[in-house]
């Protein structure tokens, strides 16, 4: 019987997306435009070790200028109505506030009337109306 030997095969990580800066894009399709016999490009390519689709893109951008789109959700503009319910929303708040405040002084004057035996108007029927 023959021994069986374990062969190690290496895996190799996820690969990357590689991510060219503005100025080697700008720096290939100065190379390419100055390229004017045939099988010129495609030796720059191959050196560069990038694909045609890489040269249509990258021109498109050019032309529509090279600044990468931002990712991420697309931030919309504040809505005037929005502006106006958080400043209505501050508002109420505010003014809750001060009801609370204004309810407990009350009830502590109500509190030290009955102490000092000063007797204090019934506000119960104004409450209602």
């Amino acid at each position: 019987m023959s021994a069986l030997t374990a062969v190690e095969t290496e895996v190799s990580s996820k690969a990357k997306r590689r991510r060219f800066t503005a100025e080697y894009k700008r720096k290939v399709l100065d190379e390419a435009a100055g390229c004017d016999k045939p099988g010129e490009i495609a030796a720059l390519l191959r050196r560069e070790g990038l694909y045609s689709s890489h040269l249509a893109l990258w021109r498109r951008q050019r032309d529509g200028g090279l600044e990468p789109k931002k990712r991420g959700p697309k931030t919309r503009g504040v809505d005037e109505r929005d502006r106006k319910i958080a400043e209505l929303e501050r508002q109420v708040s505010k003014l809750t506030k001060r009801a609370e405040k204004a309810e407990t002084i009350a009830a502590i004057q109500k509190k030290l009337g009955e102490l000092l035996g000063i007797e204090m108007p019934d506000t119960s029927e104004l409450e209602k109306s």
